[in-house]
């Protein structure tokens, strides 16, 4: 344990900082609120008496680069839309601030780049919020895929889709949030096909569903299907959508199938492993605070002066950023895409 909490500022107080990060950061071993960016006035009067927190820490979008003169903040967690990743990181980190910036780290490949050489040349840390890769569900199914451990993995099916709600907020807006339902729920599926090959896809094909509210879906894409193939054989279909709730993810391989359902949401995740035709055992596993685990390990590292590890670091969220822009191209043309 550190001997002193690093101390994090949470840029947006939106319902992920709210309801995820700050009950994560109350039973946290290594980090302490001390900040917080907001735009609302009336939020941070209110979080302020909550956590005690310094007038000289409360900052808002425009004096955000005050956090330079604020020595109780360490590191940032940026729990803004998408589009706005980007400038904040890059803002932190000329501020000597590590980072912590949720998932998609950014819109587009250029801008995920930029956040990544930013952090480099102020020595300061990236990591991206891939929570998922902290939970023990799907560390086991990655570890069994990778290790081979009931063979090699020849078929993955990944679904992802949530009620996403009613028009009018950031998610179904182009500008704010990059893309729809592949950005903010399909990443899960691109990130599990990923770690349970421990490779990365060679080509991939997508399809827009139908669109089935016009003003809803006027910008984003409310539904998508994409197959990826990898280069030792193994084939993914995988669909993320904005309508009726579905959360699985099932493994095929030579000797086993295994499941998560539900997978990628918040929990209570479960799962089984079928062996043969009558051999059928849960994955018996503890459920976890998913936002817990991931500050923990986080800080842990940064607290001794390490990086996030590769499975939550800005080039993990480039990866993810060049497959997504893949899917679109081959959504939008019909076309094989190779990467």
């Amino acid at each position: 344990m550190s001997k002193k909490k690093l101390g994090l500022a949470l840029v947006g107080l939106g319902h992920y900082a709210t309801d995820r990060i700050a009950p994560a950061l109350q039973n946290s071993q290594f980090w302490k609120l001390t900040g917080i960016v907001s735009g609302s006035p009336d939020k941070a009067a209110q979080w302020q008496k909550e956590w005690n927190l310094a007038q000289d820490n409360i900052l808002n979008y425009e004096n955000f680069d005050r956090i330079v003169d604020c020595p109780d903040i360490d590191a940032v967690y940026i729990c803004l839309p998408n589009s706005m990743h980007a400038d904040f990181t890059i803002r932190a980190a000329k501020a000597g601030k590590h980072v912590i910036v949720e998932k998609p780290m950014a819109t587009n490949i250029a801008d995920a780049e930029r956040m990544i050489e930013a952090c480099r040349a102020a020595g300061v840390h990236l990591a991206v919020g891939y929570r998922l890769r902290f939970n023990r569900f799907h560390r086991q199914i990655a570890e069994w895929g990778r290790n081979k451990t009931y063979g090699k993995v020849d078929y993955i099916n990944a679904i992802f889709s949530i009620n996403v709600g009613e028009p009018g907020q950031w998610r179904l807006n182009q500008t704010l949030s990059g893309g729809g339902a592949l950005m903010d729920v399909g990443i899960y599926c691109i990130q599990a096909a990923r770690y349970v090959t421990g490779e990365e896809p060679v080509s991939v094909k997508a399809q827009f569903g139908p669109v089935v509210d016009t003003e809803k879906y006027a910008e984003v894409e409310g539904s998508i299907s994409w197959q990826m193939k990898f280069p030792r054989g193994t084939y993914v279909t995988a669909y993320a959508g904005f309508e009726h709730y579905i959360d699985e993810l099932c493994i095929r391989a030579e000797k086993a199938f295994y499941k998560l359902e539900s997978a990628f949401s918040y929990g209570p995740l479960s799962g089984i492993l079928r062996t043969d035709e009558d051999h059928i055992q849960p994955i018996d596993l503890p459920n976890e605070h998913h936002q817990l685990m991931q500050m923990e390990e986080l800080g842990q590292l940064i607290s001794s002066g390490h990086p996030p590890p590769d499975y939550a670091s800005g080039q993990e969220g480039l990866s993810d950023m060049k497959i997504i822009e893949a899917i679109y191209k081959a959504a939008e043309t019909g076309e094989e895409i190779y990467l």
